[in-house]
């Protein structure tokens, strides 16, 4: 192992151009703490909007992303989970423990899971912060189970192609909103309905659901209101959005959530036996090499998620 490592850093807030590589020292671990070799990162909306404005971690200079599937290099004092060569994946506690754009990483012990020997560490990498996102609103927050009536909004996207699966793994029925190109794709990931957002309304045919979980901002979250039933659950994944639902959903009796996502490693867990199962499969819409995280950044890739690779 060399003494130096690659990361993707910045010094000042802004567009794709700032991001920049740089050497920095392969971090030792420390008690609780182990080093993993990065092999693949996963990128979120989240990394843009820190890139340009630093929202939640700050000033620059800072080295974003908080995905990561990779090897266990070497482990502190006191952990007795892993040990040199375990292949384990992750998130990085969320907002604060960034750094996965890197060729290693600190990480607390108990945040990473080994990975599923049916995934790669592409595929890997595209789980963490995306999945325990959906878990966490589903199945933690609006505890889908069997029966419910679930409605996905973004249902092709990083969080709601792996909402989809989740929830038909909770035993939900799935009403997917999608583009009419992605319906066969929500639809093999298991969706009941699918509904093409580009010619329907979702808010004014749908009624009587038991949650929804809204991904894209908007609007939307008031107007999903009245497809909700007393009791129901609405999650957006979109926080800073919620206040103008709150009044109007205490009015008829439906809780109204905003979700920050949260290093979990029972959330982990779950995720890693349902991909182990085969009833979660994570998509790879375009892959980077790490250098390129800039236009990684910038790219729709319309489907899943899109991932950086280390070398």
């Amino acid at each position: 192992m060399n003494d130096t490592m690659l990361t993707i850093s910045q010094d000042e807030l802004g567009g794709p151009e700032v991001l920049k590589p740089v050497a920095a020292p392969v971090p030792v671990p420390g008690l609780g703490e182990i080093l993993i070799r990065v092999h693949a990162a996963g990128v979120n909306p989240v990394d843009t909007y820190n890139r340009e404005a630093g929202v939640l971690v700050g000033e620059p200079p800072f080295v974003l992303g908080w995905d990561v599937s990779g090897t266990v290099e070497a482990v502190g004092a006191g952990v007795t989970l892993y040990e040199a060569g375990d292949e384990v994946f992750g998130m990085l506690p969320f907002p604060h423990g960034h750094g996965a754009f890197a060729q290693y990483v600190l990480a607390p012990t108990r945040a990473f899971v080994p990975k599923p020997g049916n995934l790669g560490h592409v595929q890997a990498a595209a789980l963490p912060l995306a999945g325990l996102t959906a878990w966490q609103a589903l199945v933690e927050t609006a505890r889908t189970g069997k029966d419910s009536r679930v409605l996905i909004n973004g249902a092709a996207g990083g969080v709601g192609h792996l909402a989809v699966q989740i929830a038909k793994a909770q035993g939900a029925h799935v009403v997917a909103v999608a583009s009419a190109r992605n319906a066969d794709f929500v639809r093999s990931l298991g969706a009941d309905e699918v509904i093409d957002y580009t010619t329907t309304d979702f808010t004014q045919t749908v009624r009587h659901l038991d949650v929804v979980l809204e991904t894209v901002g908007g609007d939307y979250l008031v107007r999903a209101l009245d497809c909700l039933k007393p009791g129901g659950v609405l999650v957006t994944t979109l926080p800073h959005t919620l206040a103008d639902a709150l009044p109007e959903a205490a009015r008829r009796g439906v809780r109204a959530a905003g979700l920050f996502v949260e290093a979990d490693r029972i959330g982990m867990t779950a995720l890693a036996e349902l991909c182990a199962t085969g009833r979660l499969v994570p998509t790879v819409g375009a892959t980077y090499p790490l250098e390129q995280a800039g236009a990684a950044q910038t790219a729709k890739p319309g489907r899943g998620k899109t991932v950086l690779t280390v070398v």
